[in-house]
């Protein structure tokens, strides 16, 4: 329940105090943050349980996710339910002055779910740039870790993958309720 009034589905923001913002804020965290609900319209459904207009939801998300406090919302598929057992986190030793570009590259390719900047510990681990990917089988997973040397070019120094042996639930941060 929330201690304001909406007027129309153009209500803005600034109608609401602060407080009330604050804690709308934190609602619409607890009412996401396991996931949306699979149903044709998500955000219609959060937005009639938390008692708000649609289009008052959406701004409140797109707030949090410009400011910093999401950090993204998007799907996270089960891979193994789709058939792509064999999962490979590649990492790479690539020039430190251009990782941000190389990792935006890399990142952008459509097979690598995951792509990260990450400290090197020298002298025993070299890599600082690291790259997810799935596939079918362990071989599709090395066809695509060739693909991106062959992108990183001259910049690939040395480059590993590590497979996971076993599956570990996946989940974000969570506030209590």
């Amino acid at each position: 329940m929330w201690d304001c009034t909406l007027k129309s589905s153009e209500t803005a923001p600034n109608e609401m105090t602060s407080d009330a913002l604050a804690l709308l804020d934190r609602e619409v965290i607890l009412a996401t943050q396991a996931g949306l609900p699979l149903v044709p319209e998500p955000y219609q459904q959060i937005a009639d349980q938390l008692k708000v207009n649609v289009s008052l939801l959406k701004q409140r998300l797109t707030l949090m996710r410009d400011d910093g406090r999401i950090r993204r919302i998007g799907a996270v598929p089960n891979h193994y339910k789709l058939g792509y057992t064999a999962n490979g986190m590649s990492v790479w030793d690539v020039p430190d002055d251009r990782i941000q570009m190389l990792g935006d590259a890399v990142g952008d390719l459509g097979f690598v779910s995951h792509c990260y900047h990450r400290p090197r510990f020298l002298p025993d681990w070299s890599y600082n740039l690291f790259a997810m990917v799935h596939g079918r089988d362990r071989d599709e997973v090395f066809e695509k870790a060739k693909i991106i040397k062959e992108l990183l070019g001259d910049d690939c120094r040395a480059h590993d993958i590590l497979f996971s042996s076993r599956i570990l639930k996946k989940t974000g941060i969570r506030i209590g309720g």
